[in-house]
């Protein structure tokens, strides 16, 4: 994958993260006609975790920041359109609500695997909700939660930018270093999510030597946030003009190269050219 590349979820209504998923991928660096047209065909985006600069012109934060603005009018228009944002895509979500004031602090939580620390009140959340006890007694007792991050939002970050009243805060971890960080939140009125940590490895992400845990609670802890979201996509109803658009549209016409011996974080990489 190209650093900076933004993956989204197609209009199928009944999949779950991984191989049985459609997807279809933005180019960064494009204009807002561009997202918009995009936005109103699909049912909801994922930004996921890599490593890309937030300050690069026309890259990644850009395009997200300009994600945001649309589908944060599309909500207040009265449609009904989630974001989910993982790892970087989790900063990136307090980066582009605080209007792109630096929203993240340097950290050491690379292949640590940790239960979460659930803040009070995190079942009255719409991300946490509907969860069982046995979803919850797993995240809380066991190590189930992959975390690759050299960054991180904190509480403090939060009131410095002006945007703790924007978020709802879940879950709280500590990294290797002992700094506490949040490790998932939702915006308070928008369908907007994140988790700093990376469900969808549990299940998909077999590099060896990184702690990812492919247990049998791993895997449901995955699957829980993998129907989350979504179920929270299948709330609109946005499709392509033509069936043809569509399959033209899916990450499917790509191939993606093996990349395990080439000393990769990934199994797997898209690469797409400039």
């Amino acid at each position: 994958m190209q650093i900076g590349d933004i993956i989204v979820r197609a209009k199928r209504r009944n999949l779950y993260f991984g191989v049985s998923s459609r997807f279809l991928h933005f180019r960064i660096g494009k204009d807002e006609a561009y997202y918009r047209d995009i936005l109103n065909k699909i049912n909801g985006v994922l930004w996921p975790g890599e490593t890309a600069l937030f300050n690069r012109s026309n890259g990644y934060a850009d395009a997200g920041y300009t994600i945001y603005k649309i589908a944060k009018q599309m909500n207040k228009d009265g449609d009904y359109f989630p974001i989910l944002g993982i790892c970087m895509g989790f900063e990136l979500l307090a980066h582009v609500v605080a209007n792109r004031v630096e929203s993240r602090r340097k950290c050491n939580s690379l292949s640590q695997t940790i239960p979460l620390n659930f803040t009070s009140g995190y079942r009255e959340s719409r991300l946490f909700n509907d969860i069982s006890d046995d979803i919850v007694e797993i995240l809380e007792t066991k190590k189930v939660t992959a975390n690759f991050h050299q960054f991180c939002v904190t509480k403090d970050i939060l009131e410095q930018t002006g945007t703790s009243n924007e978020f709802r805060i879940l879950s709280l971890n500590n990294d290797l270093d002992g700094i506490e960080f949040i490790s998932s939140f939702e915006h308070v009125t928008l369908p907007f999510y994140g988790l700093q940590f990376h469900p969808e490895k549990n299940l998909y992400e077999w590099i060896i030597g990184k702690k990812i845990p492919h247990g049998n609670n791993a895997i449901k802890v995955a699957q829980y946030f993998a129907n989350f979201f979504i179920n929270e996509a299948r709330k609109n109803f946005h499709e392509f003009s033509s069936k043809k658009e569509e399959l033209e549209s899916l990450i499917y016409n790509y191939q993606p190269m093996y990349t395990g011996l080439k000393n990769s974080s990934f199994v797997q990489c898209y690469m797409f050219k400039n």
